[in-house]
């Protein structure tokens, strides 16, 4: 028995430059944490009783005899890419609701790779995980999803994320003061606006042509330093809201589909009850909205804002974390069985049959 637990994580500046049809020939820069809300992947060989091979449990449970038949994506091709083949049992849970901007996607991925390795007693760095699970959304599932939350979620911490030309991607942790850390902790909010999308349709909107958007991702990608400079700078903190608003306000102008007129409207009463700055995480168009609030006037923002889940959350320094590992005591039932010859397998299934 495997439990991994993988963290989501928020973006504060450099989205969009994190996709390789923009770095690979302009290089990109991220600033982002991971978070203390968590993806939950259980998984354990499945004794050899069962019709079907694989049991995978999330939002829907899938019970499948071959690679062939899982419809997960993930979890289809993270088996295929491992070439695990023996029958194994997968339950997720998440503490955050998918299609929210918050990395989901991302997370699970790094988690059941993290797990499965775990399973075979393989112990892989961090950096291989987020390398290979970027390799297995972008590759293998081919979804336009970019190479920031892999990282995120398998290193966890606030990180300066810089891709290369080359394809490399370097991992820089913030160094800044625990009080620094504690005093950007207070100042953000996260509200949950209920608006669920799938972060690949609003990427696509503008992936597909960024080319033709080189001046406004330049600038979000100075942000990056920007954010930086005042977060390890000994002044105020508060123009880092400001910031956050300016970049929000570029980031909208990529698509359409990055807010709407619920979002807007959100984003002003925020603004009129004394947020500095915000954005929609993610790729846009719904999910979590993220203020910058002086904390001091947050219960003003809670009150304006009452139709909304308020989540607070703290920074997460660990990245994707085995919890539990027990895998020989899978190994122990399967070889019990296997000593049988297979007599107590052959009765069990003989007994479901006349039973139907």
């Amino acid at each position: 028995m495997i439990i991994c637990r993988t963290p989501f994580r928020i973006s504060f500046f450099g989205g969009g430059t994190d996709y390789p049809a923009w770095y690979s020939k302009n290089g990109g820069s991220v600033l982002s944490t991971s978070i203390n809300k968590y993806c939950y992947i259980t998984l354990r060989y499945l004794p050899p009783f069962f019709e079907h091979k694989i049991r995978l449990v999330y939002s829907k449970i899938e019970l499948c005899r071959s690679l062939e038949e899982i419809k997960h994506p993930a979890v289809r091709e993270t088996l295929r890419f491992l070439k695990l083949d023996r029958g194994i049992e997968i339950h997720h849970d998440g503490d955050l609701p998918a299609r929210s901007g918050m990395g989901s996607s991302s997370s699970f991925t790094v988690g059941f790779l993290h797990s499965c390795y775990a399973l075979q007693g393989i112990m892989v760095s961090k950096k291989q995980l987020a390398m290979e699970s970027i390799h297995i959304e972008q590759n293998l599932i081919k979804e336009t999803v970019g190479s920031q939350d892999q990282i995120a979620a398998a290193c966890g911490g606030i990180n300066h994320i810089i891709f290369k030309t080359n394809g490399e991607i370097e991992i820089r942790p913030l160094t800044l003061s625990a009080a620094r850390c504690e005093e950007l902790n207070s100042y953000l909010m996260l509200f949950y606006t209920g608006i669920m999308r799938t972060a690949s349709d609003v990427a696509d909107s503008y992936v597909n042509d960024i080319d033709n958007k080189n001046k406004l991702l330049f600038k979000m990608q100075k942000m990056v330093d920007d954010g930086i400079d005042i977060l390890q700078g000994n002044g105020n903190i508060e123009p880092f809201g400001a910031l956050m608003n300016e970049a929000w306000l570029a980031k909208r102008s990529l698509s359409k589909l990055v807010t709407n007129r619920v979002v807007d409207e959100l984003y002003r009463r925020a603004l009129d009850n004394g947020a500095l700055g915000g954005k929609i995480t993610g790729a846009g168009g719904g999910g979590f909205l993220l203020l910058f609030v002086p904390p001091p006037v947050q219960y003003k923002v809670r009150r304006e804002l009452h139709e909304l889940l308020h989540v607070p959350f703290r920074f997460d320094y660990t990245g994707s974390q085995i919890i539990v590992y027990e895998p020989h005591l899978d190994e122990c039932t399967l070889d019990a069985e296997e000593d049988r010859d297979g007599r107590l397998i052959c009765a069990f299934r003989e007994l479901n049959t006349l039973s139907n």
